[in-house]
């Protein structure tokens, strides 16, 4: 009895020692409440990121001049195609035309859609630290993780983090 439950408590620790390892160049951030976001995409459908409260959100910022943004959005788009349904993916281009983002993304990555922050203003905000930057928000609104440079979303140890992202985990 004693040996089993010491193996239990052992198991209770390594699984939750292993929930608590970040995939490379992901940043664990102080919780602190995301900055406002609300912008418009190509179609003119705005997006709030405070009417997504309740889920986790994905921001992800980028711009078709930026050559580790253009190498990464297939592996986004790949991920979105299979993204766990407890996480909102929400796309920012940074301070380019729509007919700039309409006719690059057309010829990379079709599938997805990205709001338009044409003033920048919305990622001034944010503050990255560079392109492509993605930012985590919790079911609370407030920043998670940071990964700073391109990412292969749909790879393994990527997905095993995205996967993991539930209201009930990584607070």
């Amino acid at each position: 009895m004693i040996v089993r439950d010491l193996l239990l408590s052992l198991l209770l620790c390594v699984t939750s020692a292993q929930a608590d390892i970040l995939p490379g160049g992901l940043i664990k951030l102080d919780g602190r409440p995301a900055p406002a976001l609300k912008l418009a995409d190509l179609d003119g459908k705005t997006t709030d990121l405070a009417l997504l409260r309740g889920q986790w959100v994905m921001v992800h910022f980028w711009a078709s001049w930026c050559g580790p943004c253009r190498r990464e959005l297939p592996a986004i788009a790949a991920m979105a195609q299979t993204k766990p349904a407890a996480l909102a993916l929400v796309m920012v281009n940074t301070a380019e035309t729509d007919d700039e983002v309409f006719a690059f993304l057309a010829s990379v990555a079709p599938t997805l859609s990205t709001l338009l922050d044409i003033d920048g203003q919305v990622t001034e905000r944010w503050q990255p630290r560079g392109l492509p930057s993605t930012f985590f928000v919790d079911p609370r609104g407030r920043l998670r993780y940071l990964a700073l440079g391109g990412r292969p979303w749909d790879s393994g140890p990527y997905r095993r983090f995205l996967v993991g992202l539930a209201p009930e985990k990584r607070k």
